[in-house]
């Protein structure tokens, strides 16, 4: 493996986090705590090991424009736009998140879950939009 088969593993890395995230809030909403749980800690991991390869393929080929003008250029700058601001607060959400869980503090849990799934949510399924419109449909 290669600098350059990165974004693949990235955008491989983003689509198993999504479904993650999907199937550990079922089995939440099913009662199956032990199993959310684990399912959840699995997505976070998934997401360390994303932005270590994110991070180490950026330090080495630097940012990626994209390469066509026009509609798809406006739509493809505005789905980065939003996915680069939301993504910054992921770590954070996902940090207090997983914390607030694993400390038993299920009131403050939820509460900030509400927010934190759809984001992580859409970051995730925005990582994999941006990697098949940059590297994909070109």
């Amino acid at each position: 493996m290669n600098v350059h088969d990165l974004p693949a593993l990235n955008a491989t890395l983003n689509g198993i986090c999504a479904a993650l995230l999907l199937y550990g809030y079922s089995l939440i909403r099913r009662g199956r705590k032990q199993q959310h749980k684990r399912v959840m800690i699995a997505a976070f991991c998934v997401s360390i090991v994303f932005l270590i390869s994110y991070l180490i393929y950026h330090a080495q080929v630097g940012s990626v424009k994209y390469p066509h003008p026009g509609t798809m250029r406006t739509v493809y700058l505005t789905i980065l736009f939003t996915h680069t601001l939301l993504a910054a607060a992921v770590p954070v959400l996902a940090i207090i998140t997983l914390r607030r869980g694993l400390k038993g503090r299920f009131e403050r849990h939820r509460a900030i879950a509400r927010w934190t799934l759809p984001i992580w949510l859409y970051v995730s399924v925005t990582g994999v939009v941006v990697y098949l419109m940059l590297y994909q449909f070109v």
